[in-house]
């Protein structure tokens, strides 16, 4: 049988597979990974539409606009290695930006 042309590039992609009081499962390219509240805690309490809007703009790199997240599929696969360094606020779970404060004078 003969080939009606040229295959395109086969891209799995990422999307969030479960959601539980525990954590998020992604599926990324045919393998899954567990990001538990106590070490990823920007999506407990998070809007579901929020954490299923997933991106992977470049491979290994998954991205949650709408929550400000970033994270490389190594750190969810090894996190004791990348120690959390971003603070929570209270309210909504979203990643704090440390800031400058203005000058007082």
């Amino acid at each position: 049988m003969k080939s009606s042309g040229k295959l395109g590039k086969i891209f799995l992609g990422c999307e969030v597979a479960n959601i539980s009081p525990f954590g998020v499962w992604v599926l990324v390219s045919g393998h899954e990974y567990f990001l538990d509240h106590k070490r990823f805690p920007w999506f407990k309490g998070a809007a579901v539409e929020d954490v299923l809007n997933v991106e992977s703009p470049s491979t290994g790199h998954l991205r949650w606009p709408a929550l400000d997240v970033d994270l490389h599929l190594e750190s969810i696969s090894s996190p004791e290695q990348f120690p959390l360094v971003a603070r929570t606020n209270g309210h909504n779970k979203k990643a704090v930006r440390r800031t400058k404060r203005p000058r007082t004078h």
